[in-house]
């Protein structure tokens, strides 16, 4: 499949970029910052993404969805990416829908996709225990209690916990922390019983929670995907975020590498514009040609997403170490070549990196994702 996108998918990202740019740019993400807000995001701005039909851009037809693809909600992602924009499409669409098609029950998919394609319902991935992503390792206790469940343990780091309505739960039903085997997937209402949830704001400005669950009580329709052998399809959905975080991850590279190119035309030392000398040319171009090489991976992996390619794990991992490795060039270059000043609050570029460095931990790193590419290909 060539590398291009088609003319549906450039209508949808000049419709992103232009609706983006107007109704969620940087300004908003401060004014949501300085202000506070209860939920992280613009309950406005969401209504107005769901009426455009955004949350259901990866949701098939038969749902309520558009049934466009995730190679659709790629450019969506890497639009906000490019404007820093905050709503609930990752932790909702990208990683709890993905979930509900990829392992719920007919029933619960023909229950929770309809209102997820609508924006009426929120979600959030409980998956972190420690400062590191490690599924495997997973402790939370989930037992047997008749016909249901019991659960007991903590959570760190659960992007959009503090305001989702669902929380969809990584748990350990059998065996011990460190095996792939005996991991379950349950479905709990954020207001249930024994549910503590304590907001975190990040370093980029957007909002985690630490979520406790004290002998949190679940009956038997709570369960998502197959009991004790969550792990082989929780890891499909996660190489899906990763990829849609790349999306991302591109787009703000993008928008940082051209912002500082307009600075570096802007700015004068001796009488000429710095983007005049030698050395900060090199480094431009090696910017440049590193967002070109970004720019095809993580569309051959959008791709591959819709195609059900059976190396989408190598895809996946490929695609998220390289897009952390151009995200940290050009964050960091762009920081340099606007001085001093490109860390103050005053100038937008810092937000950038911000930004970066959270998306770049989320689900894997890029040492994660080298090693597990390294380990897929038998290195």
């Amino acid at each position: 499949m060539a590398l291009v996108l088609n003319e549906d998918q450039l209508m949808l990202k000049d419709a992103a970029a232009g609706f983006l740019a107007e109704k969620a740019p940087i300004a908003e993400l401060r004014r949501l910052r300085d202000e506070g807000a209860e939920t992280g995001y613009s309950q406005p701005l969401w209504s107005d993404m769901a009426e455009m039909g955004w949350p259901g851009i990866a949701i098939p037809e038969a749902y309520g969805g558009l049934g466009f693809g995730y190679a659709g909600l790629g450019i969506v992602l890497e639009q906000m990416g490019r404007n820093l924009s905050v709503s609930p499409l990752q932790s909702s669409i990208l990683v709890g829908a993905t979930a509900i098609a990829r392992l719920g029950s007919d029933a619960q998919k023909e229950t929770l996709l309809p209102q997820l394609a609508a924006g009426e319902l929120t979600l959030a991935l409980a998956i972190q225990e420690g400062n590191h992503h490690s599924p495997h390792k997973t402790a939370l206790a989930a037992s047997r209690d008749g016909d249901g469940w019991v659960l007991d343990g903590r959570k760190v780091l659960v992007f959009d916990g503090h305001s989702a309505d669902t929380l969809i739960v990584v748990a350990r039903s059998a065996g011990s922390a460190g095996e792939d085997d005996g991991l379950s997937l349950f479905l709990v209402d954020a207001a249930a019983q024994g549910v503590n949830i304590e907001r975190v704001v990040m370093l980029d400005s957007r909002n985690s929670a630490t979520v406790t669950f004290d002998q949190v009580r679940v009956g038997a329709d709570a369960l998502l995907g197959p009991e004790n052998q969550a792990y082989g399809p929780l890891q499909r959905v996660l190489d899906i975020a990763n990829i849609g975080l790349s999306a991302e991850l591109l787009g703000l590279s993008v928008e940082a590498f051209e912002r500082t190119m307009d600075y570096l035309k802007e700015r004068k030392q001796f009488g000429a514009a710095i983007g005049s000398f030698q050395g900060l040319q090199h480094r431009a171009a090696e910017m440049y040609a590193q967002l070109e090489l970004a720019r095809s991976i993580v569309l051959k992996a959008l791709q591959a997403v819709d195609a059900e390619a059976d190396n989408l794990s190598t895809l996946a991992s490929a695609c998220k170490a390289k897009l952390c490795e151009v995200a940290t060039l050009v964050t960091n270059e762009a920081i340099q070549m606007h001085g001093g000043i490109g860390m103050t609050d005053e100038f937008d570029i810092g937000f950038f990196i911000k930004r970066a460095r959270v998306a770049q931990q989320a689900y894997g790193d890029y040492s994660y994702h080298l090693d597990r590419f390294a380990r897929l290909n038998d290195y």
